[in-house]
């Protein structure tokens, strides 16, 4: 006979999964613009300062959608927040691709950020609320694992409708890559109308009864009284306000919550992500299509690692992981300067060699900084104020992400030394070695400032994370 503790941890996977499609909706948005850039570029004949600002408007209205929606998520429940996302992206989606200027493309990508902005803190939220304590990493990293395959899955759309130069539909063959993006939607309101709300917020509610059902389905049943106890004093503990979110004894999460965002995203991710194509044509691939497959790749190593990240997260825990992810990340960005440093000596040899260390680059952060940055913000804040305080964490990831996406071509040109730059088809591309080492100095500091304010939050309840910030322990002692 199965024991009632198998039943409830299947059950939990069931529901972390559904719920996690949410990390397709984040995923497929920042991969997709990658392979839909060139032919924007050509059918609106704009230049790469245009470019940036396509890319950058769909992280401006994901900054609004997290700033103004965790405190909703407190009011109304996890729940319903996720399924308005889930509508608001397949809207924009549609929108995206149908768009007939770049500033209604602009516009479009705006509205459709919003359900990312929203997505980003209210799933990883959820599934933290809803898991048993010692699968909660694992599971909180599912949202990670479906960005990554949201990544992949918009390179294969892309892929699948990328034309060569010179075919009759070259330049509208951008839209049905947008088109796409209504799938994730669809699935994701789909499944969670068919999901719980989650206990904690239940019983914030003063919903007991439907706290105590929901977590004789997803938690182990002699941790069951133990659970709603603690719950019962965090809210008596808390004054309910969200503006406790700025108490001092929370100041070090809110460090903790915006300092991962800032590391994650300022080690240049999603230059890779966005920009891959432009990287490897400057690598010397020839032409979108084959810059895309290169695209392809990264994604498929993207999807490889996080799932093994899955398998270590909660046995290595949180501060091994990030050291081991982000020494490798620094070390690959120093390879990447030196590489495109040395572009006119290594000759074809350029392409193979930044595409091995692109990929080594990608692995290594997603099975840390990927998954880490997303779970950390889920757990580090009580439950009165968890959903503004993982807005807050998810609005610094947007913020840190729209500066790095708009930044990139600026650096790549302020920082290339003369005689070093690489001209493709009549464009000087600049040269992005120096870029490459901005990132990497960034991690070194990374290392540094998660030495001190990393917290280890492997095998601790929500509960306790929340009593060691009251006793104004360092994050170093949890």
């Amino acid at each position: 006979m199965k024991k009632n503790t198998d039943y409830n941890k299947s059950l939990v996977w069931i529901i972390a999964i559904v719920a996690a499609t949410g990390g397709l909706l984040f995923g497929f948005d920042i991969g997709v613009i990658s392979g839909a850039i060139p032919y924007i570029q050509e059918k609106f004949s704009i230049d790469n300062g245009w470019i940036e600002i396509v890319t950058t408007s769909g992280l401006a209205g994901a900054v609004f959608g997290a700033m103004f929606c965790g405190r909703l998520s407190d009011i109304l429940g996890r729940k319903k927040v996720i399924l308005f996302s889930a509508i608001i992206f397949a809207i924009g989606a549609i929108w995206s691709g149908s768009a007939d200027s770049v500033h209604e493309l602009i516009i479009a990508r705006i509205f459709l950020g919003l359900a990312i902005g929203i997505s980003s803190f209210a799933v990883p939220l959820y599934i933290a609320e809803i898991s048993p304590t010692r699968i909660r990493g694992k599971l909180v990293s599912m949202f990670q694992l479906l960005v990554s395959a949201g990544v992949l899955m918009s390179y294969f759309s892309d892929l699948a409708f990328a034309l060569p130069e010179g075919h009759p539909e070259y330049n509208e063959c951008w839209r049905p890559m947008f088109y796409v993006g209504a799938v994730p939607a669809f699935i994701l309101f789909t499944g969670m109308l068919y999901l719980p709300e989650t206990p904690r917020w239940l019983i914030s509610q003063g919903r007991e009864t439907q706290c105590r059902e929901v977590l004789q389905k997803v938690e182990e049943q002699d941790l069951i009284e133990d659970v709603i106890l603690k719950m019962r004093e965090e809210i008596q503990q808390d004054s309910g306000k969200w503006t406790a979110i700025f108490s001092p004894w929370l100041r070090t999460a809110l460090i903790i919550g915006i300092g991962i965002m800032f590391f994650q995203q300022f080690t240049g991710i999603n230059t890779i992500i966005y920009y891959s194509p432009k990287i490897f044509l400057m690598a010397g691939f020839n032409g979108v299509q084959s810059a895309i497959m290169g695209s392809v790749l990264v994604g498929v190593i993207l999807v490889t690692f996080t799932i093994l990240s899955l398998f270590m997260i909660d046995k290595l825990g949180r501060r091994k992981l990030f050291f081991i992810g982000l020494s490798g990340m620094t070390l690959m960005l120093f390879a990447l300067a030196v590489c495109f440093l040395l572009y006119h000596s290594l000759g074809t040899s350029i392409s193979w060699l930044s595409m091995i260390l692109v990929l080594l680059y990608i692995s290594f952060f997603a099975m840390s900084l990927g998954p880490l940055g997303w779970l950390i913000i889920s757990e580090v804040f009580p439950l009165k104020v968890r959903g503004i305080g993982t807005s807050i964490g998810s609005l610094s990831c947007w913020v840190f992400n729209g500066v790095v996406a708009f930044t990139f071509f600026k650096i790549v040109k302020g920082l290339t030394i003369g005689g070093s730059e690489i001209v493709l088809n009549g464009e000087n591309f600049g040269n992005p070695a120096g870029a490459f080492l901005l990132y990497a100095i960034i991690g070194v500091l990374g290392l540094v400032w998660g030495f001190y304010y990393l917290p280890e939050t492997k095998g601790k309840t929500l509960e306790e994370i929340e009593g060691h910030w009251r006793n104004h322990k360092s994050p170093r002692e949890l």
